[in-house]
């Protein structure tokens, strides 16, 4: 019982990131852009240590065990490249304006609308909308990720929600700006920001109503696999991109060493 309120709770805070970036972008003219780069290599770190050196290997150990090393090898391998495909496919859906994988910052975005004055309120406010129902679906499975990982580990949970977290500020950011500018009301931006993150928990609930119940061993390991792919997609289609970005003295790189080392010393401590 506690597992489960402990992989709710995380998955609820990674999804509440979004509520964050909104009011960031409401109090803060200017970003860091060396924090948001080395933050986002950080992130970007430790997903894709915790996806290739930690949950692969455990989906491989569970498929193996369960279907023998050379049919648990290869579904592991079909699991990791079929949660790549899974997030490319709900990336492809989503119209490129609204894209959450395009991180923004608060100058960004405030530029763009003032770029764009002569677009209509209600314009504008679709565009928010709509881009809080992309970054919805985008963290559906991201939500069904962290969930799974913290009933499995903990540790590799708690890693999984932190660094999502810290991807979801900037798509807070992307959906509370443009509601802002066309209705001026600051509690609509940020409640429609808030709600955009509650899809990370729904995705855990589903998870936990669907999935869990028909969980075995090779349930979980093409999950498990499915989940490092996800992870991997997520950090070399955005966060990387988006950590060089905004870089400007190799704060991505050293960002995604540290985010590394902490994830490996935390798996090692914990083990």
């Amino acid at each position: 019982m506690n597992d489960i309120v402990l992989a709710f709770s995380l998955t609820l805070l990674a999804g509440l990131a979004t509520g964050l970036g909104a009011l960031i972008a409401f109090f803060t003219e200017r970003t860091n852009k060396k924090f948001l780069s080395a933050a986002l290599g950080f992130s970007a770190g430790v997903m894709i240590y915790v996806s290739l050196i930690e949950i692969f290997f455990k989906a491989k150990d569970a498929l193996t065990l369960a279907l023998g090393d050379t049919k648990g090898y290869w579904m592991t391998v079909i699991g990791f490249f079929g949660g790549m495909l899974f997030i490319a496919l709900i990336d492809n859906f989503i119209p490129n304006k609204t894209n959450p994988h395009e991180v923004k910052t608060v100058e960004d975005v405030q530029q763009a609308e003032r770029t764009h004055k002569e677009i209509e309120n209600v314009k504008l406010m679709k565009v928010g909308v709509f881009t809080a129902l992309a970054i919805g679906i985008h963290n559906f499975p991201e939500g069904i990720a962290t969930f799974m990982s913290a009933m499995h580990d903990p540790s590799v949970g708690i890693a999984i929600a932190i660094a999502i977290a810290i991807h979801n500020i900037p798509e807070g950011i992307a959906v509370a700006i443009p509601i802002f500018y066309a209705t001026g009301q600051r509690m609509k931006a940020f409640k429609l920001s808030f709600l955009s993150g509650l899809a990370e928990p729904i995705g855990a609930l589903v998870a936990f109503l669907i999935l869990m119940p028909f969980l075995n061993d090779v349930m979980f390991g093409i999950i498990f696999a499915a989940v490092a792919g996800i992870m991997v997609f997520i950090s070399l289609d955005e966060l990387l991109p988006a950590a060089k970005k905004y870089d400007e003295t190799h704060s991505s790189i050293y960002g995604l060493v540290i985010g590394m080392a902490v994830m490996a010393v935390s798996l090692i401590l914990l083990s």
